[in-house]
């Protein structure tokens, strides 16, 4: 009989965070993994090179955390960003600032980040076991006893589930945890995609009219069936062949998903603004002076650096305004134009299914999770953390920090649960 104080089913982000705490509290550990290395999903963030957490206080980190962020407070007070960026360092990884207070490794690689989880998961002694999958959550009178694979089971007071949510499938994400908790008892809120580029099918994606047209530092709003503005992004924002993308497209997707769930018979509508630092009223003013600078030329080659001319052209045409001279603008004209400027209008069909998101929404209730502790209402020993919980963020380092966070916690009060738990293996 193979008995362990903790047993992490998934080496991700939290499993081995989660491992690590649980050790260096003490517990003989074993982790278990299906894919062949540890940590496959953690080397292809940030691009390939981890944005590993983010410096931000922890009143910002959680509010970058849309899905149930508020539920992180008690975990946050025990361990936070600050505590991961630490980990790191105490252990020779050093790390550097960027925009938004993304936080990399200085060598710009993400296997750096995993091959420090792996050497402190070997210098604290935890037992590896990969290409395994557990089959099945063993319990008996509300307790967790261990976990069952394929061909054999292993015994612990506690086990923490890790497996990560459903987006990359190619990483082992394929919600196996989802079931497994399902199995016990356990409530998992419907799934969406969240941080996912956005499907069009307005005729000027479908002609593919911008595509491959990039925008810096436009405002892009989620508007409800009534058309008030949901949620509103500043940041830069893609033109694709399918829709739009971008960190503006990314963020405000998740949005787009929940308004999709209250009415799956209507698109969603979407607002980009051009210019969200200047009101329609200024803009109006800055493209007179540009037509009484030059008011001989066409209205187009007047107003040639206002915006990319792939951009200029498309508005233009929509507006008729593709052959008349700056000079002959009505103001009607110049209004309606400055409104597209202010308010374009595109439709939102859907995003990218879960697998091509970067983020799960939904997942295990938090309503059967404690949030001191991570450990599950319903069965006593069993914990949960990482992408599984019902908890997303933005991209910007912010669910890697979340997972960071409630992978320690759980390993923390695990192994201190483990301490004094007795297992009922008499009969076993």
């Amino acid at each position: 009989m193979k008995l362990f104080d903790v047993i992490v089913v998934g080496a991700g982000t939290s499993g081995m965070m989660a491992a690590i705490a649980a050790a260096q509290s003490g517990s003989n550990v074993l982790l278990l993994e299906k894919n062949k290395r540890v940590g496959k999903k953690l080397l292809m963030t940030g691009g390939g090179r981890c944005n590993v957490t983010n410096n931000r206080p922890a009143e910002e980190i959680i509010a970058h955390i849309p899905g149930n962020g508020k539920f992180l407070y008690s975990a946050f007070s025990q361990f936070n960003n600050y505590d991961i960026m630490e980990f790191f360092e105490s252990n020779g990884t050093h790390l550097k600032e960027e925009d938004h207070g993304r936080m990399f490794p200085v060598t710009d690689r993400s296997k750096t980040i995993v091959e420090t989880l792996f050497d402190q998961l070997q210098n604290d002694g935890v037992t590896i076991y990969t290409e395994v999958k557990v089959e099945k959550l063993l319990h008996k009178e509300g307790q967790i006893i261990g976990v069952a694979l394929a061909d054999q089971k292993l015994y612990a007071p506690c086990v923490i589930l890790t497996t990560g949510g459903r987006t990359y499938p190619s990483t082992g994400s394929t919600g196996d945890g989802y079931k497994l908790a399902k199995r016990v008892g356990h409530t998992i809120t419907p799934l969406y995609a969240t941080e996912s580029p956005i499907v069009s099918n307005d005729s000027f994606i479908q002609k593919k009219t911008l595509q491959g047209l990039s925008l810096q530092d436009v405002s892009l709003s989620v508007l409800n069936q009534k058309g008030k503005i949901i949620v509103s992004h500043q940041m830069d924002l893609l033109f694709t062949h399918f829709g739009i993308s971008g960190p503006a497209a990314l963020r405000c997707s998740s949005f787009v998903n929940q308004e999709l769930a209250k009415n799956p018979a209507h698109a969603v509508s979407l607002r980009l603004d051009i210019f969200p630092e200047h009101t329609q009223a200024e803009l109006n003013k800055n493209v007179q002076s540009m037509i009484l600078e030059q008011p001989e030329k066409s209205f187009k080659n007047a107003l040639k650096n206002l915006i990319p001319e792939r951009l200029l052209d498309y508005l233009l045409t929509e507006l008729e305004l593709t052959d008349i001279t700056a000079k002959k603008v009505s103001e009607i004209q110049l209004e309606q134009f400055t409104n597209l400027l202010k308010s374009f209008s595109i439709t939102a069909e859907k995003t990218l299914p879960i697998e091509k998101s970067f983020v799960t929404g939904g997942g295990i209730s938090l309503k059967e999770v404690q949030p001191k502790t991570m450990e599950s209402k319903l069965i006593n020993g069993l914990f949960f953390a990482g992408e599984l919980l019902d908890i997303n963020g933005y991209t910007g380092g912010y669910n890697v920090t979340a997972a960071f966070v409630t992978g320690h916690v759980a390993g923390t009060h695990a192994a201190e649960i483990a301490e004094y738990t007795y297992l009922p293996l008499d009969d076993i």
